[in-house]
This record gives C-alpha cells, sequence and structure tokens, in this order.
C-alpha cells in the first residue's frame, strides 16, 4: 500500500466501507457478522474520530494566531477580512435563494400525509428557543473563558480569542515576537502531527462510512424519497456547478484540477459529517495539493468551518418549506424573506458537528409559526443527508481561500 497515495487509499476505503455496509445490511441486523463487524468499525472510526478532534482546538488556536498575525505584518488584513465575508456571505445567499427556488417548484412533501409521522412527533421532544435568544445565545458564545473554551472544544469562543491574540501580537510588534515564533513554531508540530494522523484515515473512512450505510432504514428512506432527492439534487448543484464556477470565474482553476486537490477533505467530511472534525484534513488539503498561502488558509478555512455553512443553510430552507406543506400551510413571500434570513443566522450559528443543523432547524421553523415537532420527521434521514451537506460546506471553505487569496494578490 506504501506504493499508492494517500489520495487515492482515501478513495479505496470509503468506496470499500459503502460496499460492505450495504453486504451487512442485506444480512440483518441480527447476523453476528454483521454484529462483529459493525463493533469493529465502531471501535476503528472512534478512535479516528477521536484523533481528528484531539488535535482540532490546538490546531485552530494556533493557526488564527499565526495567520492573523502574518497577515496584519503583510498589511493584507482588511483586504482578507472584507473578502472573506463577503464570499461567505454571498454564497450562502445563493445557496438559500436555490433552495427556496427548488422547494417552490417542487413541492416537496405536498403528496405526503402529515398524519403517518404523529407518532413520531409526539415523542420527539424539542428545547424552543426564540430568534432573539437565539441570537443572544449566540453572541453569549463568542466571548468565553479562553481556557474553558479551550478545554471543552468551544470552536467559535476559540476563533475569537486566537483573533484578537493575533491582532494584540501584531499591536505588541517585536515587543512579542518572541510569542510570535513559538506559535508557528507550535503551529508547524501540529501539522506534523496531522500528517501522522492521516496515516488512519483511510480506515477510518472505511469504518465510519460502512456504520453509515448499515443502519439505514430502507422502507422511512424510500416513503421520503422525493425529499431527499431534492435535497440531494439542490445541494449538489450548488457544490458540482455553482461553487465551482465561481472559483473558476474568479481563478481559472478547473473544477477537476480543484476536486484532485480537495479530494482527501472532501471524502473525509463526506464519511465524519462534520466540518470542524475535516478541518486539520482541509487545512492540509488547502496548502499542499491547492496551493494556498498558510497565512490566508490559516484564517479563512478555520473561520469558514465555523460560519461557512453553504449546505446547512440550504437544506434548512428546502425543510422548512416541506414541512410547511406537510402541515398545509403556505407561506407568504414576507415569510420565505424570513426563512431566508433566518436561515442564513441559523446556519452561521451551527457549531461544524454531525447533524448540527437539526438543533438551528427549531428557530428556522419558529420564525414563521411552523411545528417544531415536524423535525422527528427528518431525524431518521437527517444522518445521510448531512454527509453531503458537509461536503458542501467544507467544499464551500476551500474555494474560499482560493478566491480570497486570488481577490488580494489582485489588489
Amino acid at each position: 500500500m506504501s506504493r499508492i497515495s494517500l489520495n487515492t487509499q482515501i478513495f479505496l476505503g470509503a468506496a470499500l466501507g459503502i460496499a460492505t455496509g450495504a453486504g451487512f445490511m442485506q444480512l440483518g441486523a441480527e447476523s453476528s457478522v454483521t454484529q462483529q463487524g459493525l463493533y469493529a468499525a465502531k471501535l476503528v472510526a472512534t478512535v479516528f474520530i477521536d484523533l481528528l478532534r484531539m488535535i482540532l482546538i490546538p490546531l485552530v488556536f494556533t493557526s488564527i494566531v499565526v495567520g492573523v498575525a502574518n497577515l496584519r505584518s503583510h498589511q493584507q488584513m482588511n483586504q482578507v477580512w472584507q473578502r472573506t465575508l463577503i464570499f461567505f456571505f454571498s454564497t450562502m445567499a445563493i445557496a438559500i435563494i436555490l433552495g427556496l427556488t427548488a422547494a417552490n417548484l417542487l413541492q416537496p412533501g405536498a403528496g405526503l400525509e402529515i398524519a403517518m409521522f404523529q407518532d413520531a412527533m409526539q415523542a420527539f421532544k424539542v428545547t424552543q428557543m426564540s430568534v432573539t435568544d437565539f441570537f443572544a445565545h449566540f453572541l453569549h458564545s463568542l466571548f468565553q473563558n479562553p481556557f474553558a473554551a479551550l478545554a471543552q472544544g468551544n470552536v467559535l469562543a476559540v476563533v475569537i480569542f486566537a483573533l484578537l491574540l493575533g491582532i494584540a501580537l501584531v499591536a505588541g510588534g517585536e515587543r512579542y515576537r518572541n510569542i510570535h515564533v513559538l506559535m508557528q513554531e507550535f503551529l508547524e508540530l501540529i501539522l506534523m502531527l496531522v500528517g501522522w494522523i492521516m496515516h488512519l484515515a483511510p480506515l477510518g473512512i472505511m469504518a465510519l462510512l460502512l456504520q453509515l450505510v448499515a443502519s439505514q432504514d430502507i422502507g422511512l428512506l424510500s416513503t421520503l424519497i422525493r425529499f431527499m432527492a431534492i435535497v440531494l439534487g439542490v445541494t449538489l448543484l450548488h457544490g458540482v456547478v455553482v461553487l465551482p464556477l465561481i472559483l473558476y470565474l474568479t481563478t481559472g482553476m478547473t473544477p477537476a484540477t480543484f476536486w484532485r486537490g480537495a479530494r482527501e477533505a472532501l471524502i473525509t467530511a463526506f464519511a465524519t459529517s462534520s466540518s470542524a472534525a475535516t478541518l486539520p484534513v482541509t487545512l492540509r488539503c488547502a496548502e499542499q495539493h491547492l496551493h494556498v498561502k498558510r497565512d490566508i488558509a490559516g484564517f479563512v478555512i478555520p473561520l469558514g468551518a465555523t460560519v461557512n455553512m453553504d449546505g446547512t443553510a440550504l437544506y434548512e430552507a428546502i425543510a422548512a418549506l416541506f414541512i410547511a406543506n406537510l402541515a398545509g400551510v403556505e407561506l407568504s413571500l414576507i415569510q420565505q424573506v424570513i426563512v431566508f434570513f433566518t436561515a442564513m443566522m441559523a446556519a452561521i450559528g451551527a457549531p461544524g458537528i454531525p447533524s448540527a443543523g437539526m438543533v438551528t432547524m427549531v428557530m428556522v421553523l419558529q420564525s414563521v409559526g411552523l411545528p417544531v415537532e415536524a423535525i422527528a420527521i427528518l431525524l431518521p434521514i437527517d444522518r445521510i443527508l448531512d454527509t453531503f451537506r458537509t461536503m458542501v460546506n467544507v467544499e464551500g471553505d476551500l474555494i474560499g481561500s482560493l478566491v480570497v487569496q486570488r481577490w488580494v494578490q489582485r489588489d
């Protein structure tokens, strides 16, 4: 296997995981072979995910601090800040508009009876949160004790503290040069550990996809197949056409070149359903395969993994109209505008963890008076949809780093 590139090993691991999971599904959950295979897969997947989580916080912290300090020292910080936010908000707006347009044209859920899901809705307990409460909670989560945030793995709070510390290092100038150098060396050390962890990626991804495929409820998937097809179709439209088109028009890079360089990160995002857990791999792809400068990649990508969620925003817009159709409610233009802004705010506030969109989905439904209990309908199929939207989220971060780099170079 040593002669096969890591990129190819990951691709083969993903294919083998899907095929083996399908085989276990055919054998049935009661089969001893299936039970033992799933147990072994769970052990391998747990080790791989835990290793990524172990390295996540120090990687985010050091890459943001070093990225901000280096950009400020090159007089580029304002340009990168502005262009990064413009790109993130623009692509999320495009994704939501695509989702709302598809949902209005194709009317997912119009042919289903919500009564058939009543048991699931009654058994589902939801913690309701108004838009104002969510916004207050979101602001509160930005500024926390940095040591507690580092210990608890609160990525958003770590990003904010790292941004402030990076700016402070530049403001202090030569006085804090030794700390700046120490942070750079620490980042290089962390990236070495990432390289070691990546040798387990083919096995970890194989185990994750094996579990995902083997645990699906085929009966429920067939019931909601139209909704799933619309979500997947629009998500792939955004990820395969819109984002690569923006990349090509801005940088001249072809989609084939991008996908070759980003393949490790996209497959890992698909398998883990976590843009945060994928972050070490995303940074590695950006710097080593796509040749994004470390200063820009270290700023744009960790920030994107926290606030840039094209796939999540698109999904929440379609899901809101899907639930409205199930409930027999026709959303007005004003209500759909509310869904647009609420989905964007919810996507920004969603943590980069599996099924985080389901947490913020409550706020989107409440904003237009839809029954939040209907989220129970989406829970059984959310895991498989989450794999695709996370892949698009990570793709958006990678393309964002390339686009921002080109914009900055032109000025």
